[in-house]
């Protein structure tokens, strides 16, 4: 998905010449084809964040469309004084594409985990968030971020997730994308839990159980409009995410659906818990021991729909 995304500032670089590249401590080789064909506007800057920040913010302002990249935690944790004053408070076209969201750097430790990023970042006036669920829904994102007014932020997951977009379907920042029609049960995912959405979906189905899967790779802004013209017959409305359950897309679904005063079913919101991971592992360890595989979503699901006590 990086990989992508990455590619992508540089196709956009070769039609525009306002777009511009900052990274911090970026690999070696990482975007080398822009570096070599357009050294003037790739900047790589080391381990400086909040400076790229700022840097990025004066070249918006002299006319630039700066691309900033880095580990997903450090754009935003790291840097939210900065977003919110130099970027949001001056509306400024500046794209934060961070590595990582979630807990794709859970190897490494709590500290390189982006749990909150969302939450950080959806507060902040002017800030557009996104979240694609895999590399070709980002290609197709990326294009339309050229002339998107204002701050965006660009959630990515990691390389090798699961293609489950289609070309066909489109994908328009915005809108989120309904790819399982709703029975009972209605799924919102964001990221990559589209496609444990999608697996547990089937899982319902097999239980007799009919369940809906409604992408929404645009956090903010949601869209509201789609989401409340499913909610017909709709019996249990599920939330899910890669991010603590403090602040984020759950807790954006909830605080639209009750700004829209429409009468809403029982709504069910699955994520991280409300602490940082104590110990090491790989992505899918803790999302499994988050109750986030697939099996463990749509358990929980089926528990709840039937009446039982929720997990």
């Amino acid at each position: 998905m990086r990989k992508s995304a990455l590619n992508a500032v540089h196709q956009l670089a070769q039609q525009d010449e306002r777009v511009v590249f900052v990274g911090s401590d970026l690999g070696a080789g990482t975007l080398e084809p822009m570096r070599e064909e357009m050294p003037e506007r790739f900047f790589m800057e080391g381990i400086s964040e909040q400076h790229i920040i700022g840097m990025a913010a004066g070249l918006a302002m002299e006319g630039y469309i700066p691309y900033v990249n880095t580990i997903a935690t450090f754009l935003t944790r790291r840097c939210l004084e900065q977003i919110a004053v130099d970027l949001c408070m001056h509306n400024l076209p500046v794209r934060l594409i961070g590595n990582g969201g979630g807990v794709v750097y859970a190897p490494l430790g709590p500290t390189h985990t982006a749990t909150e990023d969302i939450a950080l970042m959806r507060v902040l006036p002017e800030m557009t968030v996104i979240a694609p669920c895999d590399a070709d829904e980002i290609k197709r994102l990326m294009p339309q971020t050229l002339e998107w007014p204002g701050p965006l932020y660009i959630r990515l997951a990691k390389g090798g997730d699961e293609i489950v977009s289609q070309a066909e379907a489109g994908s328009t920042i915005g809108e989120a994308l309904l790819m399982r029609e709703p029975g009972r049960v209605l799924l919102l995912s964001t990221g990559i839990m589209t496609q444990r959405a999608l697996q547990a979906a089937e899982l319902l189905a097999a239980k007799g159980i009919n369940t809906g899967v409604l992408h929404c790779h645009t956090v903010k802004p949601l869209d509201i409009k789609q989401l409340l013209a499913l909610l017909s017959g709709i019996e249990l409305l599920v939330t899910l995410e890669e991010h603590t359950l403090a602040g984020g897309f759950g807790s954006s679904v909830i605080e639209l659906l009750s700004d829209s005063l429409q009468p809403l079913p029982p709504v069910l919101r699955m994520g991280l818990p409300d602490r940082y991971n104590g110990g090491y592992g790989s992505q899918n360890h803790l999302l499994t021991s988050a109750g986030l595989d697939a099996v463990d979503i749509a358990r929980q699901v089926a528990q709840r729909i039937n009446g039982d006590a929720p997990a």
